[in-house]
């Protein structure tokens, strides 16, 4: 029976047991669909990553992610993550990463302390800012356990937005942000009577602290009830903000899982050009575990 190395790390975090856990499959080589999917399911972390030889010999390796229940086109911690596992092992150039996804190449940069310990990662999300729909406040609000009055407005609706993997930005009054819960039965409401979203109803929640957000996010209909750190959400946050200005770039920070005791601290920015925004996120990272799964 053949036997599969990985790693675990925490994500968007200077110290264990903090940030977004993943379990990174560092050679996948011969591992079926379904077996992915089971071992996904099995960790029970937010995602894991099966790491295979790259279509193109420029790049660094073609990256699988799964969440729970589903393979996902791109996310962010995964990409952090599995880009620190890579380079520890000396898998970078020169401190670059290039991972063929789904959702398109993913460029990372990773670094490093004074030692050369890898101590974290940027990506550059895979596509420039796009819009969906958006979604009625009074439903969002039963989808999180909050009054209408707690979503805010006066910048953008409830929100569909995308840098790669699509998500809800909402953004609400601050002290509503430690009351949010997700109600499933509402998600379900929701999803049904919008089938444009196939399915797929991840809310970020976010409420600015002076020039920084904090964030919360929930996608219980894909098994994940809350995130500790949301690498894409918080890019498409980046990009969406800078869309809803005249400024030519922003750069912020978003602290996310405080609620979980998961507490993540992700960097992030936008910047136009040509025409499009184009977002990155960053942040820590810190090995946790090794081990092997035989299948």
């Amino acid at each position: 029976m053949p036997t599969y190395p990985y790693e675990t790390v925490d994500v968007f975090t200077d110290r264990r047991f903090g940030g977004n856990q993943l379990a990174v499959f560092t050679d996948a080589r011969g591992m079926s669909d379904a077996e992915m999917q089971a071992l996904a399911a099995e960790m029970n972390y937010s995602e894991t990553t099966f790491v295979l030889p790259p279509s193109d010999p420029a790049n660094t390796a073609r990256v699988r992610i799964f969440h729970r229940t589903a393979e996902m086109p791109f996310a962010g911690h995964p990409n952090v993550g599995t880009a620190c596992v890579l380079a520890a092992h000396g898998r970078d150039r020169d401190g670059l990463l290039l991972f063929e996804e789904m959702a398109g190449l993913v460029e990372v940069k990773v670094t490093r302390d004074a030692a050369g310990l890898v101590t974290g990662a940027t990506i550059a999300a895979p596509q420039p800012l796009s819009l969906g729909l958006t979604l009625p406040v009074d439903a969002i609000a039963a989808c999180v356990g909050l009054a209408p009055e707690d979503i805010v407005v006066s910048r953008h609706q409830p929100q569909q937005a995308s840098v790669g993997v699509k998500f809800v930005l909402v953004e609400i009054k601050s002290e509503a942000l430690a009351r949010a819960a997700p109600d499933i039965n509402a998600y379900r409401r929701l999803a049904q009577a919008n089938p444009v979203l196939e399915g797929r109803l991840s809310l970020f929640l976010y409420a600015w602290d002076a020039n920084n957000a904090r964030a919360r996010m929930f996608a219980p209909l894909a098994g994940t009830w809350e995130d500790p750190a949301t690498g894409s959400a918080s890019a498409t946050l980046a990009a969406l903000t800078l869309s809803l200005g005249s400024e030519e770039a922003v750069a912020f920070e978003i602290t996310q899982g405080v609620e979980m005791g998961r507490p993540s601290l992700l960097h992030v920015a936008a910047r136009r050009g040509d025409g499009e925004i184009r977002a990155t996120v960053g942040g820590g990272c810190v090995p946790v575990l090794r081990g092997e799964a035989t299948l």
